[in-house]
């Protein structure tokens, strides 16, 4: 660990909030990763928009000076295999439930909140991990998963939304926010980072269809599960194989190309395939709501 202000997740932390850390990993030994992060997140006002704290990014950070030896965390309390929960969907392979006759008819179509556990969880994952060229991700923080169903309950389809890029130059200078603007209203721009349609599935215009509904319910989903309702979509498409038409179609507005970095890549150390940006605004004001001009719809936290 350097001397200098250190940048992690969008919050700065000085020498003396570094010192504040050691000094309470070190006062509470008993505490689990999760129960010490909530009380780090506290003393330093590391906080959602609705006033919830950070408590993901703050445990990653944690790990990190662990890594580094700043500090001793307490073993994990996670009794779970991550290794065998990231291969779960690759090493369950029995896809009987599915009906590969290809779907080809008009229905209604309806999207279903997935949530965490049970079988729809599973076979959400199933699908990504079968199907999806990129696979079943693992991701932090917020996000919302959902299926893509027919009118008569059958699956066509998944949907994955979740952090956005911290940095990305065309995104960044049309909206026109600052640093320390988007710092702190970053979190109201939510990325479509997984889409898939199943491949035995023939409807037609299924995905723009797909992606309005989702555009229309998304701040009333986000809103209800984490107490704030984002402003702006995001996503990337890779231009080697897609020519992102369901996001034209769909009024998803193009910004440019990526530099072919990750999401979290500051230091231009990791090559990846520069990819065409789209961004849909979900309200007229948005601009305003980003460069913190007007306040996003937000729900007290009184957890």
């Amino acid at each position: 660990m350097t001397n200098k202000i250190i940048e992690y997740s969008g919050h700065t932390f000085s020498l003396e909030d570094i010192e504040l850390i050691k000094a309470t990993v070190a006062l509470y030994p008993n505490l689990s990763r999760k129960e010490l992060a909530n009380t780090i997140c506290e003393l330093l006002e590391w906080l959602q928009i609705n006033g919830t704290p950070k408590v993901i990014p703050c445990i990653s950070f944690l790990n990190r000076l662990s890594d580094e030896g700043v500090i001793k965390l307490p073993p994990s309390r996670n009794t779970k295999n991550t290794g065998a929960r990231k291969s779960e969907a690759k090493e369950d392979r029995d896809l009987s439930w599915v009906n590969t006759e290809e779907i080809k008819e008009s229905e209604s179509i309806q999207l279903e909140v997935i949530r965490s556990g049970g079988e729809r969880m599973r076979q959400w994952r199933m699908y990504m991990s079968e199907y999806h060229t990129l696979g079943d991700p693992t991701v932090f923080g917020a996000q919302m998963r959902y299926a893509i169903k027919s009118g008569n309950d059958r699956d066509l389809g998944c949907m994955l939304f979740s952090a956005s890029s911290w940095a990305l130059a065309p995104r960044d200078k049309w909206i026109g926010w600052t640093l320390a603007e988007r710092k702190k209203q970053l979190q109201l721009v939510v990325n479509q980072s997984r889409f898939l349609i199943l491949p035995w599935v023939r409807i037609k215009n299924l995905a723009s269809q797909a992606l309005s509904m989702a555009a229309k319910r998304i701040q009333d989903d986000w809103l209800r599960d984490y107490h704030y309702a984002p402003v702006l979509l995001e996503t990337f498409v890779d231009i080697t194989k897609y020519k992102g038409t369901c996001y034209k179609a769909s009024n998803w507005i193009y910004l440019g190309e990526t530099q072919g970095r990750g999401r979290n890549d500051r230091y231009k150390e990791q090559a990846l395939t520069r990819k065409a940006i789209y961004v849909y605004p979900l309200q007229k004001d948005f601009k305003s709501i980003l460069v913190g001009s007007k306040p996003c719809k937000v729900v007290a936290y009184d957890g």
